[in-house]
């Protein structure tokens, strides 16, 4: 008899929500992770801590109060690493304590050390003080998350030349950076130092940034980051970064030299199964250490699941909480519905951005009619209350069916207000139900209401010419 029904690798999102949901339908479970990543890659060094060092930024800087107190306004003149990191550590902490009560009060027990595969159905569990011992079981989930990737001409030291794992225990924040990567992580950092007051030079091969969202909402926070004085080096190459003891200097491809501070890379992410010794399970991962799964999450190994950023995209930790959530019932014989194909994206830009279903390139590519509505933060109350004259929300509706094809949002709160949305497009529901709807007074979820009467004149214009 194996010694648990099923054995988690990870106590990230997903590999917690896997060993919670396998508990509470009465399998005998384990989680396996190292004692100081308890809540994994996202908890310590990812989504938490990077999260709450922007609230940390947005408060000591008061950048968001900047329309209403003027552009001089600071609630801290001189801050300091120690200033961010205080709620940092406080958060993870106590985000800690609750991911080990929640395992604790599921009866998951947690085995702390690392673990590599000794065959199909056993691990080998390598404990702190060096100790090896097995652990059997009937179902095996993978959920290992990843690590930055880092390009091997390059020299990290963690302080000058790094990567987003180490942006976290900076000694100081740089008066100047460059940013390689105008990803979802590198805009991220690249807006939290720029209201920090670093000067930021951001560096992609790529002709832009973020190419996977609304044109409009790109141009907005490229235009707020270049008033923050942030500069952009689209279409270019990094060709070597040199350490120097004032500092670094980054040259392109094209000649280009920029000084600074400090470099960060974002350079994607690898997946963290190089030390798992797959191949003894039957297992393989790519290049980039990912592992391929079907639609159950299963491994071609059909008893060993694998689930969150380690069989990459969509690599997000609402969507591996799902994942996890999903493997441990099949795995448990447990009727499971498939995850609804309309995800939100939320990127934690400043201002932030997020997204649900379509763009208006990728409808215009399709061939698909639309209509666009918006409402500006500026002209609702309660953008004005808390400041923003920047925020936006765009709905794009069908002039057939009136259902909406894709939101996006752009402005404080944009990662909350996209849920109205996604519930609207996720019941079928069409504008009309936006524009008889009555939303509380001042929000900014008014902004749909606003956005739909829009889109509706719109289309109503469109109709009465048809008719004439």
């Amino acid at each position: 008899m194996p010694d648990f029904d099923v054995l988690v690798i990870g106590s990230g999102p997903g590999g917690q929500k896997a060993a919670i949901a396998a508990a509470k339908l009465g399998r005998r479970v384990a989680v396996i992770d190292r004692p100081d990543m308890v809540g994994g890659v996202s908890l310590h060094t990812g989504t938490i801590p990077s999260k709450t060092l922007r609230e940390a930024v947005l408060y000591l800087t008061g950048l968001s109060q900047r329309d209403l107190y003027g552009q001089s306004y600071r609630l801290k003149e001189d801050i300091t690493v120690g200033d961010l990191t205080a709620r940092t550590e406080h958060v993870v902490n106590r985000e800690v304590d609750v991911v080990r009560n929640q395992l604790s009060r599921n009866h998951v027990a947690l085995c702390t050390g690392t673990a590599r595969f000794v065959d199909a159905h056993t691990l080998a569990l390598c404990e702190p003080g060096g100790e090896e011992r097995l652990l059997s079981a009937e179902h095996i989930v993978i959920a290992t998350g990843t690590r930055p990737a880092r390009p091997d001409r390059v020299e990290f030291d963690g302080q000058t030349i790094m990567d987003s794992d180490n942006v976290l225990s900076l000694e100081r924040v740089p008066r100047s950076m460059v940013i390689v990567g105008a990803g979802v992580i590198g805009m991220e950092y690249a807006s939290m130092f720029a209201a920090l007051g670093s000067k930021i030079t951001v560096v992609d091969k790529r002709p832009g940034m973020l190419d996977m969202c609304d044109v409009e909402v790109i141009e907005a926070l490229r235009y707020h980051l270049r008033d923050l004085a942030v500069t952009f080096r689209f279409g270019e190459t990094v060709s070597a970064v040199e350490r120097h003891p004032r500092g670094t200097l980054t040259v392109l491809e094209s000649g280009k030299k920029i000084p600074a501070d400090a470099v960060m890379y974002s350079a994607g992410r690898q997946g963290v199964t190089d030390g798992l010794d797959l191949g003894k399970a039957g297992l393989s991962a790519d290049r980039r250490g990912r592992i391929t799964v079907d639609e159950h999450y299963r491994t071609e190994v059909p008893h060993i699941y694998a689930v969150g950023d380690v069989i990459g995209f969509p690599a997000l930790a609402a969507t591996s909480m799902e994942q996890g959530r999903a493997a441990a019932y099949h795995a448990c014989g447990e009727p499971v519905g498939q995850m609804h194909s309309l995800q939100p994206i939320g990127i934690y830009t400043i201002p932030e951005i997020s997204f649900v279903g379509r763009t208006e390139d990728q409808l215009t590519q399709d061939s698909v009619p639309f209509e666009v509505g918006i409402s500006r933060y500026r002209e609702l109350a309660r953008g004005q209350i808390l400041g923003d004259s920047h925020g936006m929300l765009k709905l794009l509706v069908s002039p057939d069916d009136r259902k909406l094809l894709g939101v996006h949002c752009f402005g404080t709160g944009a990662t909350e207000l996209i849920h109205i949305g996604q519930t609207v497009m996720g019941c079928g529901g069409t504008v009309d139900y936006l524009v008889d709807a009555v939303f509380n007074y001042p929000t900014l979820a008014e902004s749909y209401k606003v956005a739909a009467l829009d889109a509706t004149n719109k289309i109503r214009q469109i109709d009465r010419l048809g008719d004439a």
